[in-house]
């Protein structure tokens, strides 16, 4: 396996455990990482439930965290790590953060941001999607069955 893929892997790893965090809570098990410089800055899941704010996105709370870790708005040279694409609310704000690198588990294909705003990012940031992708998926699938 090459060496970016198992890095990805292992951040991905960090982003389901976030996810696992927001399941217990009773959250739409969403989770992120952000990683600077081969460390994790932030760690965040989903708290729109718990805080009653259809924005309390994990990426939201993640960009939050890091901007704030790192005393500034932008997080060039930081990678997103978040178990589902990001939806249109969180690219946009990822875009005006200027991230540098997206990965991706799921794909969200009623509310993922390639299929409403696919150049909501900045034009510098890169994604990479799949990574972990049946793990992300299970688990969305697993708490909407139980909820359905």
């Amino acid at each position: 396996m090459e060496q970016s893929q198992k890095t990805d892997e292992q951040f991905m790893q960090q982003a389901l455990n976030e996810a696992r965090a927001a399941l217990k809570a009773g959250e739409i098990p969403i989770g992120a990482v952000v990683v600077c410089q081969g460390r994790i800055i932030a760690r965040a899941h989903n708290l729109t439930e718990t805080l009653n704010d259809v924005t309390a996105h994990a990426e939201m709370q993640a960009i939050t965290s890091a901007a704030n870790l790192l005393g500034g708005k932008y997080l060039t040279d930081c990678t997103l790590y978040v178990t589902v694409e990001p939806c249109t609310m969180c690219a946009g704000a990822l875009g005006w953060a200027q991230i540098t690198r997206i990965v991706y588990g799921a794909t969200d294909e009623k509310r993922g941001f390639h299929a409403y705003a696919p150049h909501a990012l900045h034009p510098k940031c890169s994604v990479t999607a799949g990574v972990l992708e049946a793990e992300c998926r299970q688990l969305m699938q697993d708490f909407f069955k139980i909820r359905r």
